[in-house]
């Protein structure tokens, strides 16, 4: 199969494109590196030319509000009209899960704005929703951190090896496509302070972990369970002691 992955040079792309090349597909690593931009444009037709499944795992180099928004709706624009000037049979999408949820977020309006696109668009697709990855819990703490205190809501998250991601992208994108919107998740959830308590403790960190649920996430205020897949998730098997370890 020929399969083009939009933003391969990043931790999701280079993770899948090893995957299929290793299961046999033809697999094209498109990023800017190697001339293809989706925000401008610039390069997709020659990269999706004779495509039959195009998968996007870019990410915007901006969280700020009207840059994150830009990104989005610019390059899931371009991405879509190449698709359909190549006739690429499946177009595979990387989300977040809880993100229509999260109304207050830029980041997550965004995404709820791609989402929109891709299922009012021509091209055959899946959306596939993720949790957290393993990998950001540090960032996590990083944004939450006043002096020596690293201060998180109560709610709880399921996150993800980032490992575990690629492997159900691979998955999805040598499938039929959905029409519609899956969701992937770790195999394990507890509440957001805790789970960043256990990762600075495994890197030796001193900063103390405090659960309040005053706290944002990103800037958002967390009520629940907004992070936390559906029943139908498909659930990888990586937990995070695993990823530690």
């Amino acid at each position: 199969m020929n399969i083009v992955v939009i933003g391969g040079s990043g931790l999701i792309g280079q993770q899948l494109t090893r995957r299929l090349r290793a299961a046999g597909h033809a697999v094209t690593a498109a990023s800017p590196a190697t001339g293809v931009n989706a925000v401008t444009g610039e390069g997709l037709d020659t990269a999706l030319t004779g495509a039959q499944v195009v998968v996007d795992v870019t990410n915007s180099p901006s969280f700020e509000d009207e840059a994150v928004m830009h990104f989005f709706r610019t390059s899931t624009h371009h991405l879509l009209d190449a698709c359909a000037r190549a006739g690429v049979g499946h177009f595979v999408a990387l989300s977040v899960v809880g993100c229509e949820r999260l109304p207050a977020s830029g980041y997550f309006r965004a995404k709820v704005a791609q989402e929109a696109l891709i299922r009012a668009g021509q091209v055959p697709h899946t959306i596939v929703r993720a949790t957290q990855f393993h990998e950001f819990l540090m960032a996590i703490a990083q944004v939450a951190t006043q002096g020596q205190t690293v201060r998180l809501p109560l709610a709880p998250l399921q996150p993800i090896a980032s490992a575990d991601v690629a492997a159900a992208l691979a998955d999805v994108a040598t499938q039929s496509p959905l029409h519609g919107m899956c969701e992937v998740g770790g195999p394990e959830a507890a509440p957001l302070h805790e789970l960043v308590r256990r990762v600075l403790q495994a890197r030796n960190d001193p900063r103390e972990v405090i659960c309040d649920d005053e706290a944002t996430y990103f800037g958002t205020r967390l009520g629940g369970r907004e992070l936390i897949p559906g029943p139908k998730a498909r659930i990888a098997p990586t937990t995070l002691a695993q990823w530690l370890g």
